[in-house]
């Protein structure tokens, strides 16, 4: 079956996460990718390593399945001509340096849409196009911390502590994909690409848009997570089992009688605390009823294992969600059958476990890339695509362009 972006041409000119995820979303999505990386060094994520004897990196795997490592100098006139080569049928150019950086090289949008009047150019930036910290360097933590989510991780009384994942670049990566898909739906309709900017920053405020626009409008701060959601109270936090973690997914107003029932707990029942604690408003944090109902919650739930809870809210119909290492994940039986980790081989016939988008389509299912490209595999290949000699490549070889 063809794949929903089949013919579709890409130039990723990113580095580490934001950019390359995007991209890799795109190959994973049937689009043909180029990776375009430094000579003699490449993409930042390469020297992310395992260990120190396993020179092999997740997150260049992770974010480069499929693609094709150019390695290409853009600060240099010659390197930069090459790409101008490359973009006269490329439809999408991704990069994510600092603002200003692929203008200063001449491959900023006005110059490359005269090339290419259909060419989406999309980049990341940390801290976004505009403002006083535009011109900064940054990265995921910095993201984190600019836009608030590590103030609200962790429990009151700690210290903050950032989220255990580049979640700024991940949902960084996510909302440029979007508007590089929306800027492809717009072209059909007037021929034209566009320009688009979005940033880590700016991924991070609308990722918590919920609770950002608790504050706007009460000028309450939420607080912490606290075991949960510093928003969402009672029973949708996590809890402490005999040997692991569980989350309970909050417990309807009319069932709290039957979840007590369940796990044994009809003394609550019977508790004034309880009787009286009414609608859901009644139940913040100034009423008290929220701490000590997770409190009592918390004493039962750590008497049994994981696994006993999760065969009795099985059972009961009540949301619950064991608390999984990654090791779990891998094994875990649905994220199997949907996909989201799959088996691939590479072209070597190396066989191996990847992680892919999350997306199901009926009728344009996507295509995993599978190979990791080395750096600069495929440089040779493309330049003879774009006309050039084995002399010229060699001569490109020799002064550090490629």
């Amino acid at each position: 079956m063809q794949s929903a972006l089949e013919g579709i041409k890409v130039i990723d000119a990113g580095l580490l996460v934001q950019g390359p995820q995007s991209a890799a979303y795109l190959r994973d999505l049937g689009a043909q990718v180029i990776k375009v990386e430094l000579p003699g060094f490449g993409d930042q994520s390469r020297f992310l390593f395992l260990s120190d004897t396993d020179f092999r990196s997740a997150f260049y795997s992770a974010c480069n399945r499929g693609k094709r490592s150019m390695t290409l100098d853009l600060r240099t006139e010659s390197g930069s001509d090459i790409l101008k080569k490359l973009i006269v049928d490329t439809d999408i150019l991704i990069s994510n340096f600092k603002p200003g950086t692929m203008e200063e090289w001449g491959l900023g949008y006005e110059s490359l849409s005269e090339i290419n009047p259909k060419l989406i150019w999309a980049a990341g930036s940390t801290f976004g196009p505009l403002g006083p910290d535009s011109h900064r360097e940054g990265a995921d933590l910095a993201a984190q911390c600019a836009g608030g989510i590590v103030s609200t991780t962790g429990f009151d009384g700690d210290d903050p502590s950032p989220v255990g994942v580049t979640i700024a670049d991940h949902i960084g990566s996510l909302n440029m994909t979007i508007g590089i898909l929306t800027a492809l739906y717009h072209r059909q309709t007037t021929g034209r690409g566009q320009k688009i900017e979005t940033s880590l920053l700016g991924g991070q405020t609308w990722a918590q848009a919920s609770e950002i626009t608790h504050y706007l409008m009460s000028g309450e701060l939420p607080g912490r997570a606290n075991f949960g959601h510093p928003l969402v109270r009672a029973t949708y936090r996590i809890f402490e089992t005999s040997d692991g973690w569980i989350g309970l997914i909050a417990i309807p107003l009319d069932k709290f009688d039957e979840f007590l029932v369940a796990i044994e707990r009809t003394d609550i029942l019977l508790d004034e605390r309880f009787q009286n604690h009414g609608i859901q408003a009644d139940r913040g944090k100034s009423s008290g009823w929220d701490s000590w109902f997770s409190k009592e919650l918390a004493k039962t739930i750590k008497k049994h294992t994981t696994a006993y809870w999760t065969d009795l809210f099985q059972r009961t119909g009540v949301r619950y969600a064991p608390v999984n290492t990654y090791e779990q994940v891998s094994a875990d039986e649905g994220v199997r059958a949907n996909g989201y980790i799959q088996g691939m081989q590479d072209g070597d016939g190396e066989t191996y476990d990847a992680v892919i988008p999350p997306l199901r389509m009926s009728e344009t299912p996507l295509n995993p890339g599978k190979s990791v490209p080395s750096l600069g595999q495929h440089t040779g290949e493309i330049l003879s695509e774009l006309g050039y000699t084995e002399e010229q490549t060699e001569k490109l070889q020799t002064e550090r362009v490629v």
